[in-house]
């Protein structure tokens, strides 16, 4: 066999593939997992199972009648349905949940040609679907299932989460907070489970700490410009640690160049902290994240190096 090849540069190897990455982003989320099911109980490991084999079973029926390739083993699929049952509340039907996994896998990914075509982030797009057609559902929170909660000592089956009571809360819960000790969806309550999985993300060169860092640093400064209340605590509530870290370095729907990097994680910012401070809904990563994705393939243009020498574009 010739192993001498005659090619252009980038004279690229590596051993690592989707799968592998994949599968480090799959470790990186099993920190959050575990804190779910200590806060909620063995149902959030349900609602992950169940996503998870729903979004491979969509890609696999899809690939099928299509006649192409199967890819189901990159894991990616799975990545999708772990994160998007990450988002929603440990009550949340199961049969609901599904509906947003075939929206994520065929709607948003497998219809615009499958892994690398999509500009929109699957799961982000499979959670807007379900808060828009199970509202009631998806804003139910159920207390958590331990001592020390921030609401502890009350009566009552559900709750509201941290950001919506944020105007409440003082640097007194920020143990709760950072332990998971509140009402909100199963994934993204315990940020603790989450810096680590970001941590290990970043050791293993699976992303770069550019968007989270870009992201994170903006909200705060922009809530505090737009008069917000609580700029620095409000990085502990709602979705900014799994949005931040698991969802706006999506390799397929965020910018490539560092410096798109930072414009990514600023505008991120920015629009995350207006619809918080000015909007009626509590929360603003997801829209965020969606629609800076729809603007990367422009901050990619605007931010990629000029190449040197060569004829000047008319």
């Amino acid at each position: 066999m010739n192993t001498m090849y005659v090619s252009v540069s980038p004279h690229l190897r590596s051993e690592r593939n989707t799968q592998k990455i994949m599968l480090d982003v799959l470790i990186a989320l099993v920190p959050a997992l575990i804190a779910s099911v200590i806060l909620f109980g063995f149902r959030a490991l349900l609602l992950v199972c169940v996503s998870a084999a729903a979004c491979v079973l969509c890609e696999f029926i899809w690939e099928k009648c299509m006649k192409m390739e199967i890819t189901v083993g990159d894991l990616s699929a799975v990545v999708t349905g772990v994160l998007l049952a990450y988002n929603v509340p440990v009550d949340m039907p199961l049969w609901q949940l599904i509906v947003g996994d075939i929206a994520a896998i065929i709607g948003v990914k497998m219809l615009f040609g499958g892994l690398g075509c999509n500009f929109m982030n699957p799961a982000l797009v499979g959670r807007i679907v379900i808060m828009f057609s199970f509202t009631t559902p998806m804003t139910t929170y159920a207390v958590p299932k331990v001592a020390g909660s921030i609401v502890s000592g009350v009566d009552a089956v559900t709750t509201a989460t941290p950001l919506a009571m944020l105007d409440q809360l003082d640097w007194s819960n920020f143990t709760q907070l950072l332990l998971g000790m509140h009402g909100g969806v199963i994934g993204e309550v315990c940020v603790l489970a989450l810096l680590l999985g970001g941590i290990y993300l970043v050791i293993r060169k699976v992303i770069k700490p550019i968007i989270p860092l870009c992201y994170m640093a903006s909200l705060v400064l922009f809530s505090w410009l737009f008069g917000g209340t609580q700029p620095v605590l409000s990085l502990f509530t709602g979705g900014v640690m799994l949005g931040s870290i698991f969802m706006a370095t999506d390799y397929v729907t965020s910018p490539i160049t560092n410096k798109g990097k930072v414009v990514f994680g600023i505008g991120c910012g920015f629009i995350t902290a207006a619809i918080r401070v000015f909007g009626n809904y509590a929360e603003g990563v997801t829209f965020a994240i969606l629609l800076l994705n729809i603007l990367v393939p422009y901050i990619n243009d605007l931010t990629m190096n000029k190449p040197l020498g060569g004829a000047v574009e008319k």
